[in-house]
Parts: C-alpha cells; sequence; structure tokens
C-alpha cells in the first residue's frame, strides 16, 4: 500500500469518525430536548398537585368536630327561628315584636347561607336528615312541633307573649352553643359568628324579657 493510499484511508476514517459523533450529539440533543420538554410537563403538574395538595389541606384542617357540630346544629336552630319571626306578620299586636322579628330575620338568613357554605367545602352534611341520631329534641331551646304549631294559632297580645317566651328559649339555646364554639371551637370565622350570636342574642334576649314584663 502506498503512503498516498494510506493517507486517504486515514483521512476518510477522521471523516466517518467526525460524522457519528455529530450524528450522536444530534440524537443526544434531540433526546435531550424532549426529555426536557417531558419533565418540564411533568414537574409542572407535580408542582400544581403539591399546591392544591397544599391548599387543600389547608382548608380541612383549619377546622375540628366543634365546628361542624356548631355550623350542623346551628343552621336548623337558625331555620326555626326565622320560622317563628316570619309568623309575627299578621299576627304580632306588638310594635316592638314585629321590629325584633325583621332583624332576626335579617341577622339569621345570611347565617344560615354562610354555615352551609362551611359545611359544603368541609365536605360535611348540611341537612339534619344526613346527621344519624339528630333531631330537634336534641338541640338546646328548639320547639317541638305542637309548641309551633300552637304559636301559629295565637293572635295580638297571646302571640306577642308566646313568641316573646318562646324566642328567649331559643336564643338562650343559641347562646349555649356559641359559647361551646367559643371554647372549643378552632375554625375562626366559625367563632368569630359564634361571638356574634352571643352578643346579638343576648341583647335580644333581655328585651324580649322587657317586653314581656310590660305586656
Amino acid at each position: 500500500m502506498t503512503a498516498f493510499t494510506r493517507a486517504l484511508r486515514r483521512k476518510s476514517t477522521r471523516i466517518a469518525a467526525a460524522s457519528i459523533v455529530a450524528t450522536g450529539a444530534l440524537l443526544l440533543t434531540a433526546c435531550g430536548g424532549d426529555g426536557d420538554d417531558m419533565s418540564g410537563m411533568d414537574h409542572g403538574s407535580g408542582s400544581s398537585s403539591a399546591t392544591a395538595s397544599a391548599e387543600a389541606g389547608a382548608k380541612t384542617g383549619d377546622f375540628n368536630d366543634a365546628d361542624v357540630t356548631f355550623a350542623q346544629m346551628m343552621v336548623p336552630h337558625h331555620e326555626q327561628a326565622l320560622e317563628m319571626a316570619k309568623l309575627a306578620d299578621g299576627r304580632a299586636s306588638d310594635a316592638e315584636i314585629r321590629d325584633l322579628a325583621g332583624k332576626i330575620e335579617q341577622a339569621q338568613d345570611p347565617e344560615i347561607k354562610t354555615m352551609k357554605s362551611w359545611l359544603t367545602s368541609w365536605n360535611k352534611p348540611t341537612a339534619m336528615e344526613s346527621m344519624p341520631g339528630m333531631d330537634h329534641g336534641s338541640m338546646n331551646g328548639m320547639m317541638s312541633d305542637a309548641g309551633m304549631k300552637e304559636l301559629q294559632t295565637m293572635k295580638s297580645k297571646e302571640f306577642d307573649k308566646m313568641f316573646a317566651e318562646m324566642m328567649i328559649d331559643h336564643h338562650n339555646g343559641a347562646i349555649a352553643m356559641a359559647k361551646d364554639e367559643r371554647k372549643n371551637g378552632k375554625n375562626a370565622d366559625a367563632k368569630k359568628m359564634a361571638g356574634d350570636i352571643l352578643k346579638g342574642q343576648s341583647a335580644e334576649v333581655e328585651q324580649l324579657q322587657s317586653i314581656l314584663d310590660r305586656l
């Protein structure tokens, strides 16, 4: 083999090797690009999942059993108070009773909506039928069906007196539940509402008692 032939072969070998290296680099770059894209997608979705989990954990961890019990029991308690307050229209003769009934509706209807939204966000039942063993008789201050039916038959001064007496008992039940929530609850919003109920309904009990004293 001549020197020229040997040189030519060496040159061809170097060119082939360079081509292989270049091709390999291109393949690695392409694969690396795909891997980066997929990796980016995985990291992104993983980060979102972690964030969502953290947020969900914060929400679910921001309440305890006392908060749930408070909302689940106070919703039907408020609903009965609204039912009683609505009976005042056309039955009550005392202007102060009618005015107080209107205030009860204005205060408690929004609170019912708020407490139901808490229970929904906590994945807890909002209806009493969904809570085994719970009924009106198990809640402080709730009126019996017979008592509610009797109130519906009353008019004028008789209605005013019975309404005031029943609402005092009803409010005292709510006050007791609010005190328990303030003591044992964890959720800041629920404890704040309990404080509002405690303050507002305590004042209304005093007002109702003064009405009874003059009727």
